[in-house]
């Protein structure tokens, strides 16, 4: 875009026009964007992008210009400004993640691989388990416990209808029941001090 057509695009923008913001903002977001990368380490560029900031300083923008008065005198003035304004946003933005990406390390493939191995799981969160499925038990008929007993084997409702002979309708029915029902226990003991009935 031309000097003498952003010189235009000012003047309207002045004039809070809406649609010249945006043209401005269009005009300057390539450059802008620039500033930020050329300072951006790999690791920042995992915590935010460029857009992000060039987006932050342009809604400031345009609040200075509507609620402000801001002016400027010509588009080199507004082009110091904005560039002025992505710089102190962008260091802000550092200083929030600086700490993060100083710590931040790549894992070797053996501390990858440790990582994927499943935690056993703990003994409170076993007990609370077994403590849900003997409430989900109690409240699901006796005509459909097998499905239960299917679902907690990890069956998928297809399999579940094929071994059971219900539609598989019916058993996503049957569990969406259970589970409303568990909720609206555990929601009326919590209710009443945490005791379940």
């Amino acid at each position: 875009m031309s000097g003498g057509s952003l010189e235009v695009l000012l003047q309207k923008l002045a004039g809070g026009d809406a649609e010249a913001a945006g043209q401005v903002f269009l005009a300057y977001e390539p450059y802008l964007r620039m500033v930020v990368r050329r300072h951006m380490s790999p690791g920042l560029r995992a915590k935010f992008d460029s857009v992000d900031i060039v987006q932050s300083i342009w809604a400031d923008v345009l609040r200075g210009f509507r609620e402000a008065g801001w002016r400027f005198a010509d588009v080199m003035h507004l082009r110091a400004f904005l560039v002025r304004l992505t710089r102190d946003r962008f260091i802000d933005r550092l200083r929030q993640h600086h700490r993060a990406v100083e710590r931040e390390r790549s894992l070797t493939r053996a501390e990858w691989e440790e990582g994927l191995v499943a935690r056993d799981p703990r003994p409170s969160e076993l007990a609370q388990a077994d403590e849900l499925w003997q409430e989900m038990m109690k409240l699901c008929p006796p005509e459909h416990r097998d499905v239960l007993r299917l679902k907690r084997a990890g069956a998928l409702s297809p399999e579940i209808a094929a071994q059971t002979g219900l539609h598989e309708g019916s058993v996503r029915r049957i569990l969406c029941t259970l589970a409303r029902r568990v909720a609206r226990r555990r929601g009326k003991a919590a209710a009443e001090g945490g005791r379940l009935p």
